[in-house]
């Protein structure tokens, strides 16, 4: 298989976990464009199911394929999340933010009692890090955050958008951020939340409660959070 039929399989094996009359979050991304899609199927069949978008982006996909979209704010909890990663190490532990959602997609994946992560056999990592660790800031000031991320071991932080800045649903700026490797992201995530001016990270840890890996060869991996 090669990249797109990957992100195919993975989004669409996830759509069989959603029953009927459900209420899911629905992910942002090249993955989780299959999952949504195969879901506007299955909605087209005669499934009646409530969703919360993680992005502008997936709200209009949804919308235009009849899938009900609700406000966060309007909603207790949600069932189920899918949604992709740009790397997902042993311990489901992630690197998300590559698409520009991560502060709604940690959001609904917090009010969410179900995190499944849907992605290709290169998101795989030992460790987090090689993927640049999106960083979302307050626009005023955001180069001072970034003189901060730099004294904190990380060798490059750049300014995502050229030439103009990457603007996220929030209105908020993204600071990439290479780490090469991220040894503790429990403490780094904390370092970062302590800068005045960060408003989110792309670290998620201990949210994702299972994995579905789609491999080269066809196969399906299910890998589960211990609890």
């Amino acid at each position: 298989m090669d990249a797109l039929t990957m992100k195919k399989a993975a989004g669409e094996f996830a759509a069989r976990y959603v029953e009927p009359h459900m209420l899911i979050g629905i992910g942002t991304g090249s993955t989780a464009y299959w999952f949504i899609q195969a879901l506007g199927e299955r909605v087209k069949q005669g499934l009646q199911i409530r969703a919360v978008a993680t992005s502008k982006e997936s709200a209009q996909l949804a919308s235009a394929l009849q899938i009900p979209i609700l406000e966060l704010n309007d909603v207790d909890e949600i069932v189920l999340t899918v949604d992709g990663a740009d790397e997902v190490d042993p311990q489901l532990r992630l690197i998300k933010g590559g698409g520009g959602a991560l502060l709604q997609e940690k959001m609904v994946a917090a009010a969410s009692r179900r995190l499944v992560i849907v992605a290709d056999e290169r998101k795989q990592v030992q460790q987090l890090g090689a993927f640049p660790l999106p960083v979302e800031v307050i626009p005023a000031g955001w180069k001072h955050v970034r003189r901060r991320i730099l004294e904190m071991n990380c060798s490059r932080v750049e300014l995502r958008g050229n030439p103009q800045p990457f603007v996220t649903d929030h209105g908020h700026y993204i600071l990439d951020c290479y780490f090469g490797k991220i040894e503790d992201a429990h403490a780094l995530n904390i370092s970062l939340h302590q800068i005045p001016g960060v408003v989110e990270t792309g670290l998620f840890l201990n949210l994702a409660t299972e994995a579905i890996i789609a491999r080269a060869d066809g196969s399906i991996q299910i890998i589960r959070r211990e609890s």
